[in-house]
């Protein structure tokens, strides 16, 4: 016989904790129930294609509106996935340890491997999505969804999504050890904040260069710059960027303590 806590876990994920849920886990648990909607479309979707299919109307629209509604919908679930950890784990150790070590285990998991991840898939998916969109992309087939930009800028847009779940989780997580801090974050997270530093840095380098080039100047010319280039440090060929980034980070971490610290005393 199943608890009650295993029937809402299972009908209702977002209802788990809930009492412990910051403002970013209700509003991505919030964006996951609207989100939730779009099986039942797809499910809809797929038996029209059979039917008109086998009825000799094939339509290719249908197939290409099938992929879609799948790639969003899979998106929005991995965020609502990381806020009510209903995630599938391929653990047969974490159910037996105690509450403060699975603890632990998430903040590592999130903060130091999936979250620095995301932030990269990000910035990987952004000129992919750019470039779509400038090439005005469409279906493959004339009779498939057009404007197939939406969909790839939907796929950058929702790993900021997932971004805000994973912070909001660290920061629920964090709290059930200890009274959450700017630094106790940092720390938390600090693969996932020297990667978003560093990517900060060189957009913004970026950004500056092409509004200061000369108006011959192509992009090539620009991203040629001696701040993108490497220097050697030892065996390694390190970026300035890099480099950059991991000093600002530092600088970051530092003022963040001076703050907490600050906020301790006068508290």
């Amino acid at each position: 016989m199943k608890t009650t806590e295993e029937v809402i876990a299972i009908t209702d994920p977002g209802e788990v904790n809930r009492a412990e849920h910051n403002k970013g886990d209700r509003f991505i648990v919030f964006i996951g129930n609207i989100g939730a909607w779009l099986f039942p479309a797809l499910m809809i979707a797929i038996c029209t294609q059979v039917v008109l299919r086998n009825a000799g109307n094939n339509q290719a629209w249908l197939d290409d509106l099938q992929w879609w509604i799948y790639g969003i919908a899979v998106l929005i679930g991995v965020a609502y996935a990381v806020t009510t950890d209903s995630h599938v784990r391929v653990d047969v150790l974490y159910d037996n340890f105690s509450r403060e070590k699975q603890t632990r285990i998430s903040l590592i998991a999130i903060g130091w491997l999936f979250l620095p991840f995301i932030i990269l898939a990000w910035d990987v998916s952004l000129p992919y999505a750019l470039t779509s969109v400038f090439a005005d992309e469409g279906s493959s087939s004339p009779n498939g969804l057009h404007n197939l930009w939406i969909l790839k800028i939907f796929m950058n847009i929702s790993f900021l999504l997932i971004a805000v779940a994973c912070v909001s989780a660290l920061i629920r997580l964090i709290t059930r050890l200890s009274r959450p801090t700017l630094s106790r974050f940092i720390l938390w997270s600090l693969p996932a904040t020297m990667l978003a530093v560093n990517i900060a840095v060189f957009y913004l380098a970026l950004g500056f260069l092409t509004l200061t080039a000369a108006p011959e100047a192509t992009s090539r010319d620009i991203s040629r710059h001696w701040f993108f280039d490497d220097f050697e440090f030892w065996k390694y060929d390190i970026k300035y960027t890099v480099l950059i980034g991991v000093v600002l980070t530092l600088i970051i971490l530092g003022l963040a303590r001076i703050l907490d610290r600050n906020k301790r005393h006068e508290g």
